[in-house]
């Protein structure tokens, strides 16, 4: 593998913490520029001040119908191009089927189905114009499994690996690669925010893993930039699960 340092500007979204920031961190050390996309500014200038290259703090609610537009205009006016887009950013609320509201629906929606289309639609022909284009989503084992609790965020991760597959099968033209990395339980805030005592609740998810923990945002990260390097440049399409055989189902006894 080459030494060469890559110089492409990469957005990652919801980077403040967790996956994003591990990604943003992993992008950095390999050479690119990296765009932090995320609603609270301060976590985001945390993270850039600890990356080894160049970063953009881009504030932003992705739930705001206007702001993927925002976003491509604000890294562009920065950097001049767009090459690689980490659609990261989640909502996720855990509660009964009964107990969801309409709001509930449309911010789920809203977050982790319709910016991500939009993000990349916006970015279109920045895209077009990379030399090595890359789209990578960040889906969920929940999006495969059917659980408690987890009606609406499952959908909207289903829907977002369906939306991965249709974008790599039309943007193939473009030489565009779209992939999704697909996470089991990871010790993120996205689940220890959750909840009221996130140590049992990651300890309890470990404990559903058949190699016997849950992952680390490093573990991830590390895929989605297997699916961002340029010596992947004939792997588009494709959805990498990466949770300890969670999806396979609890540990065998026996």
């Amino acid at each position: 593998m080459s030494d060469t340092l890559d110089d492409r500007i990469a957005i990652v979204t919801g980077a403040g913490s967790g996956m994003g920031a591990a990604t943003a961190r992993l992008l950095s050390s390999k050479g690119l520029t990296v765009a932090l996309v995320g609603r609270r500014a301060e976590a985001l200038e945390a993270v850039a001040a600890e990356l080894a290259g160049t970063a953009v703090v881009v504030p932003a609610d992705l739930a705001r119908r206007e702001a993927p537009a925002e976003i491509v205009e604000r890294v562009l006016a920065e950097t001049g191009r767009i090459d690689v887009i980490v659609n990261n950013a989640a909502a996720f609320q855990l509660k009964p089927f009964e107990d969801f509201s309409l709001d509930d629906f449309d911010l789920h929606v809203a977050v982790n189905v319709r910016a991500p289309y939009f993000l990349v639609q916006a970015a279109l022909p920045a895209l077009r114009a990379s030399p090595s284009a890359v789209v990578v989503n960040v889906s969920s084992v929940a999006a495969a499994m059917y659980r408690p609790r987890q009606t609406v965020y499952g959908l909207t991760k289903a829907a977002l690996e369906h939306v991965t597959l249709n974008l790599a099968a039309e943007l193939a033209r473009d030489r565009i690669r779209v992939n999704c990395v697909r996470p089991g339980p990871a010790a993120t805030p996205l689940h220890t925010q959750a909840v009221q005592d996130p140590e049992a609740r990651l300890r309890e998810l470990g404990s559903l893993v058949p190699l016997g923990r849950v992952g680390e945002p490093a573990e991830i990260a590390r895929w989605v930039w297997h699916l961002a390097d340029r010596e992947a440049e004939w792997v588009t399409g494709t959805v990498v699960t990466i949770d300890g055989g969670r999806i396979l189902g609890p540990p065998a006894v026996s």
